[in-house]
């Protein structure tokens, strides 16, 4: 295989989630595949371990990495942890790479707290900057619809569930887009930037 598109799902999601932008892609000429994994129930580095072995045995010659949330993370946490990943562009929706508040916010309350898992401690950390020698891009959404109301106000822009700062990552192409956290993987126009960027490295105007 010469090329593939790997999709990565967020918290509480499982592939099935990403199959509408798996479509799309398709649609534009790509050779798509999802990787799923569990997102409460295994620690981040364990994620990142099995998407490794998961993309390994694609024997793709470049591989692009499409990471939704905390699917970003294991993205980013996998990159950093393995130096044979094939080269590759790679896209994050919506991915708290500085740390998530409501996820903090989330972790305090013992009602929410079993929701969160073990994702929790990845999504309090955060990624300094984008994967060396990887063009790399960051869209965000700023429609405040999701979990983040109803744990208090979010005072900065966001998608409801992950402000736009949250997802700031140097080195990396940013783009913010009126959409909620879902909409990220469900919104046409965010599926288009996604294919842009895929094709040319770049969003395009």
């Amino acid at each position: 295989m010469k090329r593939c598109v790997v999709l990565v799902h967020g918290l509480w999601w499982g592939s099935f989630s990403m199959k509408l932008l798996g479509r799309r892609l398709g649609a534009a000429g790509f050779h798509v595949t999802q990787f799923d994994y569990p997102s409460t129930r295994r620690s981040l580095a364990a994620n990142a371990a099995a998407l490794h072995d998961f993309t390994a045995g694609l024997q793709a010659q470049q591989l692009d990495l499409v990471g939704y949330s905390l699917g970003g993370l294991v993205v980013l946490r996998m990159l950093d942890e393995f130096e044979d990943v094939p080269p590759g562009r790679v896209v994050l929706l919506g991915s708290p790479v500085n740390g998530s508040a409501v996820a903090e916010k989330a972790a305090a309350r013992r009602i929410f707290r079993p929701l969160v898992g073990q994702a929790g401690s990845a999504l309090e950390a955060g990624f300094a900057h984008a994967p060396a020698g990887r063009e790399t891009a960051v869209i965000a959404g700023t429609r405040p619809v999701g979990l983040g109301r109803l744990l208090g106000r979010m005072d900065d822009p966001g998608d409801g569930m992950v402000t736009a700062d949250e997802t700031r990552l140097e080195g990396a192409l940013f783009r913010q887009m009126p959409v909620t956290h879902t909409g990220l993987i469900t919104a046409p126009s965010v599926s288009r930037l996604v294919v842009r960027f895929l094709q040319t490295g770049q969003f395009g105007d």
